[in-house]
């Protein structure tokens, strides 16, 4: 699960742009009109090798103004789910009511608070910055946001304040969640999964909040269903406590061994079900594609193949993803889920001899050679597998940069043939012999 970094403050004080800034990208809209920002808005960003999600979030003022509720309550979920908070101020208008309001909030919940002092466009307002020594969070950061400068200083401070990563306990069940829009079955899945009613089931899409972690056994081996909130595509997701539950189903992607992509037959392929598939090639994890409700579609003899040709065309980035099609509230072939993850969690922990590898690389560049590209044919001296969770490929050769993707695609699938990875994402890297 990778760390979590909360933005607050009060409006208009530059989050947006801090958020925009971090992540290198214009994802957050930015606005002198204090109050743009209501939902949370979240992305993945690194620093120096390090992971982490973080959140901007809706401004905290006093008063009646429009949504402040709202905005209070998604600043306070996200603050409470953060590992490091950046409470920023502005050293333009100096320290406010608002200020010392969330300085108050802040103290409450126990976590690092880094106070970055915003909009030190110029040297002459750096002096501005000592009156935020009165909010009692130490040193101030002084940054730019909108210049880009301080922010390196600044993220140097929220790694340091990341928590120490804890060894965790060897465990051999199978951890795979359950993902997939709204009012798809996940939650009748489980149930059935299960065979016990540990999760509720409703028809108002939404109804889980939160992930559900149940440990099981079935056929005599362990496993851990994770149930997750209802994904949405980004920026379509209002409520307060939902936005943040996305969250927490993509840290349950991440902590998963397999993860069942859940579809329902009833209302066919949709453009969120593309969406919430984007997460899991993110990731790199196994997935099987679970087409749920199979008990609601009329069927002939062309059915089935006409839902695998329309799958296979929306998640042409999950071409390896094995389809089971079933009914959860039928309990109707959900028990062909087991053998598919058994293969995937399998698959996704393969390791290949190295002589073995070269052997079948050979055949493949002998029977189908590269062509020329970008003024010169690819030459493969040797591979190796070096990493599993993805598998992982190294090719040493002479030029990366004459290899074509298509060929990529062709070593690709010449691997996942011979070796019976079609249930996991694998990696090819190519490097330059010395």
């Amino acid at each position: 699960m990778l760390p979590k970094v909360a933005i607050v403050g009060r409006p208009n004080v530059g989050k947006s742009t801090l958020f925009n800034r971090i992540i290198g990208e214009r994802l957050s809209i930015t606005d002198d009109q204090p109050g743009v920002t209501r939902d949370r808005i979240y992305a993945k960003s690194s620093w120096l090798g390090k992971e982490f999600f973080i959140i901007d979030t809706g401004g905290i003022e006093l008063g009646d103004a429009p949504f402040l509720t709202e905005i209070k309550a998604q600043a306070e979920i996200a603050m409470e789910e953060a590992d490091v908070i950046v409470f920023t101020v502005d050293c333009r208008s100096g320290l406010t009511e608002e200020d010392t309001y969330i300085a108050k909030l802040l103290y409450k919940t126990n976590k690092p608070v880094i106070l970055a002092v915003n909009k030190v466009d110029d040297q002459k307002f750096k002096e501005n910055i000592y009156e935020f020594y009165a909010l009692g969070f130490g040193d101030p950061v002084a940054v730019s946001s909108s210049h880009g400068i301080g922010t390196g200083n600044l993220l140097d401070q929220i790694i340091e304040n990341f928590p120490q990563k804890l060894e965790e306990e060897k465990d051999d069940a199978i951890k795979f969640c359950l993902i997939g829009r709204p009012n798809v079955g996940k939650s009748s899945l489980t149930n059935t999964l299960l065979n016990d009613n540990r999760v509720i089931v409703s028809p108002i899409a939404g109804t889980t909040r939160d992930t559900i972690d149940t440990r099981f056994k079935s056929n005599g081996k362990e496993y851990v269903v994770i149930d997750t909130a209802g994904l949405r595509k980004r920026g379509k997701i209002y409520e307060n406590v939902e936005k943040y539950s996305v969250i927490r189903s993509i840290d349950a992607i991440g902590r998963s061994d397999v993860v069942l992509l859940v579809l329902d037959a009833s209302v066919g392929m949709i453009e969120q079900d593309l969406h919430v598939g984007q997460y899991i090639e993110e990731y790199n994890r196994p997935c099987i594609i679970v087409v749920n409700k199979w008990d609601l579609v009329e069927k002939d003899s062309k059915t089935m193949q006409k839902w695998i040709d329309d799958v296979r065309g929306h998640y042409k980035y999950l071409d390896y993803a094995p389809i089971v099609f079933l009914s959860a509230k039928e309990n109707k072939r959900v028990h062909t889920l087991f053998p598919a993850i058994e293969q995937a969690y399998e698959a996704y922990h393969r390791r290949i001899s190295t002589s073995v590898f070269n052997d079948v690389i050979a055949d493949a560049t002998a029977m189908f050679p590269p062509s020329e590209f970008n003024g010169g044919k690819i030459k493969i001296y040797y591979a190796s597998q070096v990493g599993i969770e993805p598998p992982t490929f190294s090719f040493f050769v002479n030029d990366p940069k004459f290899l074509h993707f298509s060929y990529y695609r062709y070593l690709e699938n010449q691997i996942r043939k011979n070796f019976d990875f079609f249930s996991t994402p694998i990696k090819l890297e190519f490097r330059k012999r010395d």
